[in-house]
Formats: structure tokens, C-alpha cells, sequence
């Protein structure tokens, strides 16, 4: 059962998507809740179907106090590493909050201090806390959002349905195809090797 933090100081709960993708960016999401916030369907965002989770970013982006999202690209991600990439979008994230956070509770045991205020990694915290539930709910609709519209230049990849993630489709595509400009070089596109960054 998902809950807020414990807390009366102002919470912002952040959280990451595509980390684990072949191509396209990582986008994360900041999201301020108020106290008495609630719905039904609300929960990390992997437990949820896409039509519901279409529909609690509609409701978190009419209900909530604040929220944002930042996004880092698959070239940035090459350069820093998809793990610093990852605090580097919840950063852009929270750097759009029309709201300062007092804390920040982040889905995850690792984070980069931002701006001195105080954080707490909380472990599967999209299961836990609904900011942070929030918070994935955007970063996942977002970036599904993103790599359905660049699906239709590079149809062979089925990123529609895919995301970017590694699928069988996926890799075979590239096998065949080799990879895109949006693919990240520094990541391990097929199985058995690892193509030359260029």
C-alpha cells in the first residue's frame, strides 16, 4: 500500500525511466504532492497497464503542487554513463520545480546531492511512497511518448512497442541494420559483441 512520507516539510519524490533501454534518452521526473492526494490506480508505474498509467499522468499533472520532468540524451548518456545520466535528468527535473523542495526522496539506493538539500534513497520506493509512484508514472509516460514519435523514422526497431528496451526484435533489428543515431554506443546493442563507437 503506497503512502506519503512521513513528513510536514515540503517532499519532492523523484524518479527515473529507460535506464535500461539501447537507444533514446533517460527521462526523469520530479513530483510534489499534496497531503491528501490519492488515486486508486497510482503505483510504480512498471505494476501498471500503459492505458491506466496514460491516465494518472493526466490526473498528477492537473493535481499535483508541482512537477517536472528533464531529459538526458542518448549522446550525453555515452559521454557520462547511463548512472550519472540518471541523477543528472532527476536534477533537470527538479531544477524546473516551480516549488523548492525541503527533501527529496529518490527511488533508488544512489543519488548526487542536489543544491545541499537533503535526500533519502529509498529501495524499490516506487512501490512505497506516492510521490515517488508520481514520479515514475511521468517519466515513464514521457519517454514512452518520445520514442513513439521517432518509432515511425526507424520502423524495423519496433520501438512502438519497445521503448528502446532490449527485446529479441530489438536486437535482431540491429543485427541486421546496425545501429541508429539515437542508439547509445556505449552500451552492449547485441549479445555476443560490442560495435565500434563512432
Amino acid at each position: 500500500m503506497l503512502k506519503h512520507y512521513p513528513s510536514n516539510i515540503i517532499i519532492a519524490g523523484t524518479d527515473e525511466a529507460g535506464r535500461g533501454c539501447l537507444a533514446g534518452p533517460v527521462h526523469a521526473a520530479a513530483v510534489i504532492l499534496k497531503k491528501d492526494f490519492e488515486h486508486p490506480l497510482l503505483n510504480d508505474s512498471k505494476q501498471v497497464q500503459e492505458k491506466h498509467r496514460n491516465e494518472l499522468r493526466a490526473y498528477i499533472e492537473k493535481y499535483a503542487i508541482a512537477w517536472a520532468v528533464g531529459i538526458v540524451d542518448h549522446q550525453e548518456i555515452d559521454k557520462i554513463n547511463i548512472l550519472n545520466a540518471s541523477f543528472l535528468a532527476m536534477h533537470r527535473a527538479l531544477d524546473q520545480l516551480d516549488i523548492t523542495p525541503e527533501k527529496i526522496i529518490v527511488d533508488g539506493n544512489r543519488f548526487h546531492t542536489y543544491r545541499e538539500i537533503e535526500h533519502e534513497c529509498v529501495i524499490k520506493g516506487d512501490g512505497k511512497y506516492l510521490s515517488i509512484a508520481a514520479a515514475s508514472i511521468l517519466a515513464k509516460t514521457h519517454r514512452d511518448e518520445y520514442m513513439k514519435t521517432i518509432a515511425a523514422e526507424y520502423p524495423q526497431y519496433d520501438w512502438y512497442s519497445n521503448k528502446g528496451y532490449p527485446t529479441k526484435k530489438h536486437r535482431t533489428a540491429i543485427a541486421e541494420y546496425g545501429p541508429t543515431p539515437h542508439h547509445r554506443m556505449s552500451f552492449r546493442l547485441l549479445k555476443d559483441e560490442q560495435l565500434e563507437i563512432f
